[in-house]
């Protein structure tokens, strides 16, 4: 029988995909809840899953665009699984021989610690009960197309640094566009010319949280079971900026500006695809763990390209980090329809002025864009402050940025 896999809908008023590439080769056999395509839209990449274990046949070719419930493939499901310790497909080896990294001499041997295996491959392997070695010995030998893969895929070695024996190349590489990233394109270009963009600048002195998560990061991570980072600390010093300035976390809605009364924080995530800001929700309820926990899960799911539509749907207000990067300074876009947007940077010694002495410390330039058109110079200034002063005093985080102090004195 043969089965059909349709073009999934990744939500609504989404008509048309992309068939980003196929992980598997026409004629091979897949197993049930195998992936076996990526699929993207101008918002996120999705699995194709198959239904059915069997043979696959391919009808749709990698980087076409199909309406949303287009047959993509069929699965015979009367092709039986392969025997275990056959001859891998064609698919396997060109797989292995791309993404397996070979240290040999005359006699190659396959040690496991010298050989990348991509997921796929893992999780084949899993199901049919293959090691690493059961693959490597039943390649039987390496092919002259297996070393060319290798080859294409290392940098280009030279005797010297100034080898004029060959000529020089002048090729060029053309890759299409993904509907991600031209979506991308198009919402970057909306947001300049739609906005009144103005990006207010401070520093802050990163040695109070930088002590904190020294002096705890062990009994932290043994309790909650994830490390403390720097970005759950700068999403709670946002969300108590945000109560406190609530038109920072405003928008605007034909003639009219929506104030929401939760803080659901965006944290802009850098994936292949390009870039993709999943929401964390109701941030004035959650705590450093709770954030850190929910923005691993994130991260792992953004490299491996599976954030839904419903992750990222939303959001009142995006954190940038280019400090990961090593960028020091720079002016953040804001992704609409906020109003608002924080770029971090990297943390560089730097000497400053500590009650009339210069002492170094470890200092972050911080960044707000902001859209001048709802946000107020003065609030946008302010609420930078705001952050500024909760991240050198995180102990106040506790109190939603209040001085501890006159919390105590009541005044």
């Amino acid at each position: 029988m043969n089965v059909e896999i349709v073009a999934p809908s990744p939500g609504e008023s989404i008509f048309e995909v992309e068939l980003g590439r196929w992980l598997v080769e026409d004629g091979d056999h897949v197993e049930k809840d195998q992936e076996i395509a990526e699929i993207e839209s101008d918002k996120a990449t999705l699995p194709l899953i198959a239904s059915h274990p069997g043979k696959i046949s391919v009808l749709v070719k990698a980087g076409e665009s199909v309406a949303v419930g287009t047959i993509l493939c069929t699965i015979d499901t009367s092709e039986k699984s392969p025997v275990k310790g056959s001859k891998p497909s064609k698919a396997q080896k060109t797989d292995i021989s791309e993404k397996v990294n070979i240290q040999a001499e005359k006699i190659v041997t396959s040690g496991t610690e010298k050989i990348k295996v991509s997921p796929i491959a893992q999780k084949m392997m899993g199901d049919h009960g293959l090691s690493v070695d059961d693959v490597m010995a039943g390649l039987r030998r390496i092919s002259r197309q297996d070393v060319e893969a290798v080859l294409s895929s290392l940098p280009a070695r030279t005797n010297s640094l100034h080898d004029n024996t060959s000529t020089p190349s002048r090729a060029e590489k053309r890759t299409r566009m993904s509907s991600l990233r031209r979506k991308l394109s198009e919402r970057l270009v909306a947001v300049k010319n739609e906005t009144a963009i103005l990006t207010t600048f401070n520093e802050t002195d990163m040695s109070g949280v930088i002590a904190l998560r020294e002096k705890y990061q062990e009994a932290f991570t043994r309790k909650h079971a994830v490390k403390l980072g720097f970005m759950s600390f700068f999403v709670r010093a946002v969300t108590d900026a945000l109560i406190q300035f609530p038109g920072v976390n405003s928008r605007i809605e034909g003639d009219e500006i929506v104030t929401p009364e939760f803080c659901d924080i965006g944290i802009a995530v850098q994936s292949d695809k390009g870039l993709i800001v999943p929401v964390l929700r109701n941030t004035e309820r959650l705590s450093l763990a709770m954030i850190e926990r929910q923005i691993l899960e994130y991260a792992d799911k953004a490299r491996a390209n599976r954030i839904s539509i419903a992750e990222m749907t939303g959001g009142t207000f995006t954190i940038s980090n280019g400090g990961v990067f090593g960028s020091m300074l720079s002016t953040p876009i804001i992704n609409p329809p906020q109003s608002a947007i924080l770029g971090m940077h990297n943390i560089v010694d730097r000497p400053v002025a500590v009650d009339g002495k210069i002492e170094i410390r470890p200092v972050m330039y911080i960044a707000l864009s902001y859209d001048h058109r709802i946000i107020d110079g003065k609030d946008a200034v302010r609420f930078l402050v705001t952050v500024k002063e909760l991240i050198e005093n995180p102990v106040r985080l506790l109190f939603r940025g209040a001085n501890p102090e006159k919390v105590l004195l009541d005044i």
